[in-house]
């Protein structure tokens, strides 16, 4: 019986003398993760219960009372709706719109004109991701100048005697910085489809191609459900990304005209800022971080159950 004890534990305890073994690879990773992450979330989270104007102003305790508020802050629930056309804007189009795009580049243009062609065309839809915000900014303001901006000049030209405000009315303000927003984002599905892409059998294709399979049927067949994994990828990164996006609102609009294009980063930030409402801007920050997990959360579930089905059903 002791024999059996003893064999019982040995396994356990060469487990945990490995594990030790990891624990100064690790080390480095969890400071890090608790000095830049976990004490700033903490203090967050203590600002959030408190009515503070920062520096040395005092602090009064006020509960889950910036919470309440959150409930009747018409901004408030403007920013999360706003978040939903963010989300359109940087995940929905870009990843319909880089699919078809990588698909097109690698399977039609690479067979026919190479691939350095197409690698070339991918790094010019890449080269807005990598682009400074604030240098898209300014691009983008000259571009869409109501006075001297490039594309009323060109409607002037044509006979529109009022061309649109694009930033500064209500009605054109969001649909514009969509579409700035898109244009930015599209470079990077694209990148990760090719990737994908190249890791696909080509007897795959090539076996389609003799049964007298066209493009859109290999597309549909094939190319779909073989880079899935990548799809999740960009997907949960895009989201995230959509979610707390601030650099482009700040540049472009500071969430104007009348809220039209606020999101909960920006208005976090003018409470904190702007307005020295530290405590509520906490707040808003803690439900967007709330948010944002319980998104990741649900895409990496999904992601498991897919992947579960697939190996069931091989």
């Amino acid at each position: 019986m002791s024999t059996t004890v003893a064999e019982r534990r040995t396994p356990r305890g060469r487990r945990s003398r490995q594990w030790l073994g990891y624990l100064p690879y690790l080390l480095p990773g969890l400071v890090a993760f608790t000095v830049v992450i976990l004490i700033p979330f903490g203090m967050n989270v203590y600002y959030s219960l408190h009515k503070w104007k920062g520096g040395n102003a005092p602090m009064r305790w006020y509960g889950f009372g910036n919470y309440a508020d959150l409930l009747h802050d018409e901004k408030f629930l403007t920013s999360f709706q706003n978040s939903i056309w963010m989300i359109v804007a940087m995940v929905v189009v870009p990843t319909l719109l880089g699919l078809i795009l990588a698909a097109v580049l690698f399977d039609v243009l690479g067979k026919r004109f190479g691939p350095r062609t197409a690698s070339v065309l991918r790094a010019t839809y890449y080269l807005p991701q990598i682009l400074p915000v604030a240098v898209a900014g300014v691009l983008w303001n000259w571009i869409l100048n109501a006075q001297t901006g490039a594309i009323n000049e060109v409607l002037r030209s044509l006979g529109v005697e009022n061309p649109p405000n694009w930033l500064g009315d209500t009605t054109t303000a969001l649909p514009t910085v969509m579409l700035v927003l898109i244009w930015i984002q599209i470079g990077y599905p694209v990148v990760i489809f090719m990737s994908a892409l190249q890791r696909v059998d080509p007897e795959l294709y090539e076996a389609a191609e003799l049964d007298g399979a066209g493009w859109v049927h290999r597309f549909r067949a094939i190319t779909i459900p073989q880079i899935k994994p990548e799809t999740f990828v960009i997907t949960l990164t895009c989201t995230v990304a959509a979610l707390k996006v601030f650099g482009p609102i700040y540049v472009l609009t500071r969430g104007g005209p009348e809220s039209s294009t606020l999101v909960p980063s920006y208005y976090s930030y003018l409470n904190f800022f702007d307005k020295s409402k530290v405590g509520y801007g906490a707040a808003i920050a803690n439900v967007l971080t709330l948010l944002i997990i319980l998104v990741a959360v649900a895409i990496m579930v999904l992601q498991a159950r897919s992947a579960r089905r697939e190996e069931e059903g091989h």
